[in-house]
């Protein structure tokens, strides 16, 4: 049975593109095939993620008007077998999305055989947004710890369990899951941001893991590879643990505490 899972976020810059990449990778380098679709409609950035920018030839908006087909859309990831990626458009707006039309791709993505299908959302809640959201089972929402961010997340919560087709049958609920990115154990120790526990405890939704704030994202983003593919990367790392939490591992959090220096590390300059 497939799983369709939406990956958004209230704010934009919170790493939710990044998240949809290494994600999607993650479940494909576990043996899953899997789907990843940008629904940033006029503001792609997926394809620069995943590093197929220029294999880019039909998109998510040809597919639902009938201008390709999805086998003439899908592009194969070159680093995961298992992979597929499905761009969104330049140069149309988000009015070219409609509710049968993108079910319509979902449904052939599923009757392909897709056992995950994930959904990279635009941020904040314009048409995009709820296209993406409106047939998840699961969603993974992101958020930076800050205060705003968390603000925002909290209100995406409440229009995925209003507007998703499983609420306005009156079924089983989205399963939500919360993923904490850009996070520095010191800043969070130094009340610069908060710790990863507010967050959750504000939000009240279980947490899949927690990303460190790190340079390997925008070295990875500028190379076209998802982060997780970044070999001896805290991130990358990171990533892997949060697949393991989503596939029913136990799994411990890591790269969240903060050790301070000790004496002679402190004498010798060290932070």
């Amino acid at each position: 049975m497939a799983r369709i899972i939406v990956i958004t976020s209230g704010k934009g810059g919170v790493g939710k593109t990044t998240s949809s990449g290494s994600f999607a990778s993650g479940l494909a380098l576990r043996g899953h095939k899997t789907a990843v679709i940008d629904f940033d409609v006029g503001l792609r950035n997926l394809d620069l993620i995943m590093g197929c920018e220029r294999r880019v030839v039909y998109d998510l908006v040809n597919v639902i008007h009938g201008e390709a087909t999805l086998n003439q859309a899908l592009i194969k990831d070159k680093n995961c077998e298992n992979l597929f990626v499905l761009p969104a458009s330049q140069t149309r707006d988000k009015d070219a999305l409609t509710e049968e039309g993108v079910e319509q791709v979902l449904q052939g993505l599923i009757e392909m055989g897709f056992e995950y299908i994930v959904c990279d959302s635009p941020a904040g809640i314009e048409k995009g947004a709820l296209m993406a959201l409106t047939f998840a089972d699961e969603a993974i929402v992101v958020t930076n710890p800050e205060i705003s961010s968390v603000r925002d997340s909290d209100r995406i919560l409440g229009i995925i369990q209003a507007k998703s087709k499983r609420a306005k049958e009156g079924g089983e609920p989205v399963k939500e899951h919360l993923l904490v990115t850009r996070y520095s154990p010191k800043r969070a120790e130094d009340g610069e941001m908060l710790p990863y526990q507010d967050v959750q405890e504000i939000l009240r939704i279980p947490l899949l893991g927690v990303i460190p704030e790190s340079d390997d994202v925008l070295t990875a983003s500028n190379q076209g590879v998802p982060v997780i593919h970044m070999q001896d990367s805290d991130v990358s790392e990171a990533y892997k643990d949060v697949i393991s939490r989503f596939l029913g591992k136990e799994t411990p959090l890591r790269f969240t505490t903060y050790e301070k220096p000790g004496f002679f590390k402190r004498l010798l300059g060290g932070k």
